[in-house]
């Protein structure tokens, strides 16, 4: 008689290059299963994501994938007592949470003889193998991936091919995956699809056509949101449609020159926040310096609503957030400006700007989302210096030169002359928002702000 082995998909929605799959399927019948668990904290951007990477997933294991919602431990225990099972199989997550959670049913399936087997599918290297020479966790970036990471005798492992020709166990209870209630918002929904293609056959392709078409000239332009050298990846990552450990590997084929070492040093950031909040379990709630705790921030529910709408004034912020709300995404660099008016020209907390993200974000990632947020607040491990407040006329100019993304996401704008882009205001007789916040004014004040925490 088979043995049978229960394997829970959690962020990890593809088969190949999955080696809890690849474990489970060599050992007898496989259940696969998701369980959409009941103290889940997902943004609305995410669920759809999530509702339809699924899918695709389950017609990958030919129908197979059993869609369950509530208490995992109870789903999990419950399942294993009625159908015998012996071994139950998953890969692991390393947010402080759900790593408690796996912890806790780990336990309790030990103590019915039930087999348990855990592996790593999402990060490159253990946050617990990189250590500085004290014994204690990097709070630097550079030393954390160069020193640490790099060093490590061992590189990331390469990815494992899982055959497709799964024994699955015959499961004849199979509910319908609108049982998780992922996909509610359909006005959202069919908004967002227009934009992605989702699934890991997607994911693959998009990493192959992002080597061909914009790796090259990485390092210098990936900084231009209207460009095509960003690899639009991240949401694959954070679901596990795709691997970084595939991701790594395929870049690694190619000459190592600074456009595929900046690359992987991205995927460096990944695990740097990843490691963070492994080794500091409060990131995504408290400041890491500690002295933010007597930050004066000041919120005012009228310039936040503005600046989430995409009416603040200036353009690039506004098209940015515009961008998010339309897409589910915002280009990195705009990010980063977005988030810095956010928290040092309004001086909004970054919990605030934080939540909104996790809302709309269809890569909205616990780890990347707590510590950019933070970074960028000056909060952070690494921060940038309390100081460096982007100027976003300045970024504008710098990294959307004649506009053409400032065009595409604010229509209003798209009959603007070239000099006046950046700054509508300059010009006579336009139709666009005044600024909310005079940039001078506002960037003085948090100067001030700051300067009463800095010792």
């Amino acid at each position: 008689m088979s043995k049978t082995v229960l394997f829970w998909f959690k962020n990890d929605l593809r088969i190949n290059d999955n080696p809890g799959l690849n474990f489970s399927s060599k050992k007898g019948l496989v259940l696969p299963i998701y369980i959409h668990d009941e103290n889940s904290k997902i943004g609305s951007a995410s669920k759809l994501w999530l509702h339809n990477s699924l899918l695709s997933l389950d017609k990958s294991l030919d129908n197979n994938l059993n869609f369950f919602s509530g208490n995992s431990l109870h789903i999990i225990l419950s399942l294993c007592k009625k159908h015998n099972i012996e071994n139950v199989v998953w890969n692991k997550s390393f947010e402080p949470e759900l790593s408690s959670l796996e912890s806790k049913i780990e336990k309790s399936l030990r103590k019915i003889n039930v087999e348990v087997n855990k592996f790593n599918a999402s990060l490159l290297w253990e946050p617990t193998d990189v250590l500085k020479s004290d014994g204690l966790p990097y709070k630097v970036f550079t030393p954390f991936y160069r020193k640490g990471c790099l060093s490590l005798s061992d590189e990331p492992r390469k990815p494992i091919h899982v055959s497709r020709n799964i024994n699955f166990f015959s499961y004849n209870e199979k509910k319908p995956i609108d049982l998780l209630g992922l996909s509610d918002n359909k006005k959202w929904n069919k908004k967002i699809l227009k934009y992605w293609d989702i699934g890991e056959f997607h994911a693959k392709n998009k990493l192959l056509n992002f080597i061909s078409q914009g790796l090259i000239g990485y390092k210098k332009l990936r900084d231009f949101p209207s460009g095509k050298n960003n690899s639009m990846l991240s949401p694959h990552i954070h679901f596990g449609e795709i691997s970084v450990n595939q991701i790594w590997h395929e870049i690694k084929k190619h000459p190592l020159d600074k456009d595929s070492d900046h690359f992987l040093s991205e995927i460096g950031w990944r695990e740097f926040s990843y490691y963070l909040l492994h080794h500091f379990k409060k990131l995504d709630e408290e400041n890491f310096q500690k002295k933010f705790d007597n930050f004066p921030w000041r919120y005012d529910e009228k310039l936040f609503s503005l600046w989430k709408k995409g009416k603040t004034g200036f353009p690039i912020i506004d098209a940015g957030m515009r961008q998010l709300w339309e897409t589910g995404y915002i280009h990195n660099r705009v990010r980063m400006i977005v988030a810095s008016f956010l928290v040092k020209n309004l001086q909004i907390h970054w919990h605030h700007g934080r939540d909104w993200f996790w809302e709309c974000l269809v890569d909205a990632d616990l780890a990347s989302n707590s510590a950019s947020w933070q970074w960028v607040a000056g909060s952070g491990a690494d921060a940038a210096p309390y100081f460096r407040i982007f100027n976003p006329v300045l970024q504008s100019k710098k990294f959307d030169l004649n506009g053409e993304y400032i065009r595409k996401y604010i229509p209003e704008l798209s009959q603007t002359e070239t000099k006046y882009i950046h700054t509508p205001w300059e010009q006579k007789n336009i139709d666009y928002y005044e600024p909310i916040i005079d940039l001078y004014s506002s960037r003085e004040e948090a100067l001030k702000s700051y300067n009463q925490i800095k010792n």
